[in-house]
């Protein structure tokens, strides 16, 4: 052997000691530990390479240990060494000292550690495969099974475990040395081929193997039982998605499908959900004479078995029934119980070939029908407040459609907010005197109850002032006025609650009186009318809007415009020329309105006609509740009407009745000659007594018979209760029982009192 250096042996650093304790050889892998060549190593004492003298000499004495040498650079280094003693030529005693760095040993200790630990575990199966996925080396644990082969080594996942998990196993250990990217909590569902039971879940990390100089090995996979966290993820996941589904819908159907569909599969393959029948109406159920309260079906989801009920009523039953489950096949069900009592049950079932339900699985249904019953509670009150919503909101709405003396009306009314079905716009047709009627349209800011509540207000008090036969922009300053004061008198906790302001609130107000064919409009912030002419032209009447209601301090105009017999007058909120294809923008709605309403059948069915206009105006989705209203007008025509004009002179009152008594003979109303005549007498009379002349009497026949007296008086007549004694005061009070109706309205020229009996006069009793 050369003396001065000696091939290495694995790399690892390598010195040949004589008996005389010198160095005699020295290998290259030991210059590159210490950083000393061979021809400053061999021939010295082995001791002067030791970093702590004597202390280290004595240490050389053991066949193993560990100790610190001195390097090239003057540092030290902590080896580990191995002395063998070898038998030299001649009888001479050597012996092969090799070292290795203390930390790199150590390493190899705690791999080697590792490595015999992990395979002796069973907390995880623990499986080393070839590059054929041949089974090499497993722990006893790898997967809690019967039926597994007792020696693993040679063997395949194939030739244990069932062929649809064998082969998502396998695929996943081919991705992992073909790409050598590791797989991490990869989970799948195991079975073997002797336990075809439920699924164990196993959570697989996979990764490959090489040699030090690159060399494929094989593959390594650590399996890890996750069942019950795998059950436990997918029960928390049925229960966020049970209440995120069962909290999206006011609609007690809507409710019990959403439960129904969240339930198949997550809880099982069919799903039941009975409601009582009372949550429909919004009342609560309650057990009563006959017995528990009437249940209906309300809900299913998955394929029906040969005893499931159809969707329907199912009689009486009771709801208060603790959850429980069954086997064979497996079902359990839960109550929907809420504010103190039951609303209906919920009920899952699993297919015969499944397993049972688990005590856990009850407890989840339990959450689950708990959460669902305050969904389904919430979708009852609110059907409750819906009906009295729309109840509210029906009972402040004129019908859809009506027939006055002057004008054949329909109205479509179409509030955005589709799920509640009210808001706060509104439509009225008032009835005057003199065969005129008053067409409103009006629309408060939001939508909702409140939105109703407040419109109800408005509209109430424009029949109270219209009541007073006020010009249309007199009655828009009262409004406005009451606007103003209500909005100061709402309270704090009002409008905490939500109350719709009636601030900002807008209304348009037209008169037409079908005896001069003179139409009159006033605007409070409100889009003007439209007038569509016999020919079908359109035009808007020229309305100069005003502020909208509450902003107070400024006037409101009055526009006049004479409208033709047939002519139709559309009013409408700006829902409707808002929306469609105008992007908002108004003049560009009114265009379209015009356009529709040039092109609709306005002279067939009225109603027919407005809905297809709104449909066509609404394609495009609401903004804002929509209202329109169509109004057909009628004249009263010139031969129905009779007209006289008297001096303040008493003697003139007989040639009034005489005039009167002619043309109702004429109109063939001979029964209502003497009323009249008495009517006419009181209200002549009075006229020229208190009020001077001239005086004006008309008599008009439409649907009643109206009897009109003006004069230039602006002193509104009162009627009261006359003593035994007095010689008058019984004049209005005889009008008043002679006639249906009677009242005074104020005009340009000083007043008009007025009194209407119908046509067909009441049989006389005695």
């Amino acid at each position: 052997m050369d003396s001065r250096r000696m091939p290495n042996i694995d790399g690892v650093a390598a010195a040949l000691v004589d008996g005389d304790g010198r160095v005699v050889g020295w290998t290259s892998a030991a210059e590159h530990l210490l950083g000393l060549p061979a021809d400053q190593v061999t021939g010295r004492p082995a001791a002067d390479l030791l970093a702590d003298g004597a202390g280290d000499a004595r240490a050389l004495g053991r066949r193993t240990g560990e100790v610190r040498l001195r390097t090239g650079d003057g540092a030290s280094l902590e080896v580990a060494y191995q002395v063998l003693p070898l038998a030299g030529e001649h009888g001479e005693v050597r012996a092969l000292v090799l070292a290795t760095p203390a930390d790199t040993v150590a390493r190899r200790r705690q791999d080697e550690a590792f490595t015999r630990e992990l395979f002796l575990q069973d907390r995880l199966g623990l499986a080393f495969f070839d590059t054929d996925l041949r089974l090499l080396r497993t722990n006893t644990h790898l997967l809690p099974y019967t039926g597994l082969p007792a020696h693993l080594a040679g063997h395949r996942l194939g030739d244990f475990l069932q062929p649809a998990e064998a082969a998502a196993a396998e695929a996943i250990l081919r991705q992992v040395i073909a790409t050598g990217e590791p797989v991490v909590r990869a989970e799948l569902p195991i079975r073997t081929l002797d336990d075809p039971g439920p699924a164990v879940v196993m959570e697989v990390q996979a990764f490959r193997l090489q040699a030090p100089d690159g060399t494929l090995i094989g593959v390594t996979a650590l399996f890890g039982d996750v069942t019950e966290l795998h059950r436990y993820r997918r029960r928390a996941d049925v229960l966020h998605r049970a209440t995120a589904a069962v909290g999206g819908s006011l609609s007690v159907v809507g409710t019990a499908e959403d439960l129904a569909g969240v339930l198949v599969p997550g809880l099982g393959a069919r799903a039941e959900v009975d409601i009582a029948e009372a949550v429909f109406t919004g009342d609560e159920p309650a057990p009563g004479a006959d017995g528990p309260p009437a249940v209906r079906r309300t809900a299913t989801a998955g394929p029906p078995g040969p005893d499931a009920r159809p969707l329907g009523p199912l009689g009486r039953e009771r709801l208060d029934l603790p959850a429980a489950a069954t086997t064979g096949p497996p079902s359990m069900s839960a109550p929907l119980h809420a504010r103190g009592g039951p609303l209906g049950r919920v009920t899952v079932r699993r297919g015969e070939d499944e397993g049972p339900y688990e005590d856990e699985d009850l407890e989840l249904l339990r959450e689950i029908a708990a959460r669902a019953a305050l969904a389904l509670d919430n979708a009852r009150r609110y059907t409750r407040e819906h009906r009295a919503a729309v109840g509210l909101q029906r009972s402040l709405l004129p019908p859809a459609e009506t027939v006055v003396p002057a004008a054949t009306t329909a109205s479509v009314y179409r509030p955005t907010d589709t799920a509640t079905g009210v808001g706060g716009d509104w439509f009225d047709v008032i009835p005057l005197s003199g065969a005129r009627v008053a067409l409103v349209a009006g629309d408060v800011v939001g939508h909702g109850l409140q939105a109703s509540a407040t419109m109800g207000r408005l509209r109430t008090a424009v029949r109270t002032l219209a009541d007073l036969d006020l010009e249309p922009d007199e009655l828009l300053v009262h409004l406005d006025d009451l606007v103003s004061q209500l909005v100061v008198e709402g309270s704090e906790e009002e409008r905490e609650r939500g109350v719709a302001d009636p601030s900002g609130a807008t209304c348009v107000y037209a008169v037409y009186d079908p005896v001069s064919g003179i139409c009159q409009a006033a605007s409070a912030g409100h889009p003007p009318p439209a007038l569509v002419h016999p020919g079908g032209r359109v035009e808007y009447l020229p309305v100069n809007p005003g502020p909208p209601l509450g902003v107070g301090g400024l006037p409101f105009e009055t526009a006049e415009c004479a409208l033709r017999a047939g002519s139709v007058l559309a009013l409408y909120t700006d829902g409707l020329i808002e929306g469609g294809g105008s992007g908002g923008d108004l003049d560009e709605g009114m265009d379209q309105l015009a356009a529709r309403l040039g092109e609709a059948d306005l002279g067939g069915d009225l109603a027919a006609a407005g809905r297809a206009i709104v449909a066509e105006m609404s394609t495009a989705g609401l903004s804002d509740d929509v209202t329109l209203l169509l109004a057909r007008l009628h004249p009263v025509p010139a031969a129905d009407t009779a007209v006289w004009t008297i001096d303040a002179d008493p003697s003139a009152v007989a040639g009034v009745r005489e005039a009167a008594t002619r043309t109702l003979e004429g109109w063939g109303l001979d029964a209502l000659v003497f009323t009249t005549e008495l009517v006419l007498s009181e209200l002549v009379t009075n006229a020229i007594r208190y009020a001077g002349g001239p005086v004006m009497v008309r008599l008009i026949r439409s649907s009643v018979l109206t009897c009109e007296v003006s004069d230039p008086s602006s002193t509104q007549p009162r009627m009261r209760r006359a003593r035994l004694t007095d010689e008058g005061g019984r004049g209005l009070y005889l009008v008043a029982q002679l006639t249906e109706r009677w009242g005074s309205r104020y005009t340009r020229g000083g007043k008009t009192i007025w009194a209407e009996q119908p046509l067909e006069p009441p049989p006389l009793s005695w």
